[in-house]
């Protein structure tokens, strides 16, 4: 297996993000996490688990991008707030310290996960089998969560709505 396309996946998940974290405005900075969340999938296809790399897709670059850009283009006020613009170099310290600290928790994680004894054969897992098991027993537990996400935009949309005055004769 190659790892060109594992080392362009890489600079195009972490780039976005990158960017996302770096950029004032808000919109721009959504659109960036939504391609970031699409490099997550890209990787999960490479690794070959289609399964979790569609389920990435329609979750994240899906579902919560929308609530996460419907929630800023509803919330946002109709005047312009005034940009305050930070130093460059705190800027730059508060994206690049926590971005070193995830690193190095993940190449702790990838170094430790190896083990000494020989490895046990993965289990005999389908798409057919996940996809029997949510839509059998969990049914239930997909469809309160869907309410649940629902019902929680929907109060989201009723906070950032703007109060009308009462017209009192």
């Amino acid at each position: 297996m190659s790892l060109l396309p594992l080392i362009i996946i890489m600079l195009l998940t972490l780039g976005s993000a990158a960017a996302a974290m770096m950029l004032r405005n808000l919109i721009h900075s959504a659109l960036l996490l939504i391609l970031s969340w699409a490099g997550i999938a890209a990787f999960y296809l490479w690794a070959g688990a289609e399964f979790v790399a569609f389920a990435q897709v329609l979750v994240y670059v899906g579902a919560v991008s929308m609530v996460v850009l419907f929630a800023v283009l509803l919330t946002r006020r109709s005047r312009v707030d005034p940009e305050v613009p930070a130093p460059a170099m705190k800027r730059l310290f508060l994206a690049v310290f926590p971005a070193a600290l995830i690193a190095g928790l993940l190449i702790g994680a990838v170094l430790g996960a190896f083990p000494e004894t020989a490895p046990q054969p993965a289990p005999e897992l389908s798409v057919k089998t996940i996809g029997l098991s949510l839509m059998g027993p969990q049914t239930a537990s997909l469809l309160v969560i869907g309410i649940l996400l629902t019902v929680a935009l929907l109060g989201a949309i009723v906070i950032a709505s703007p109060e009308k005055p009462e017209n009192k004769p």
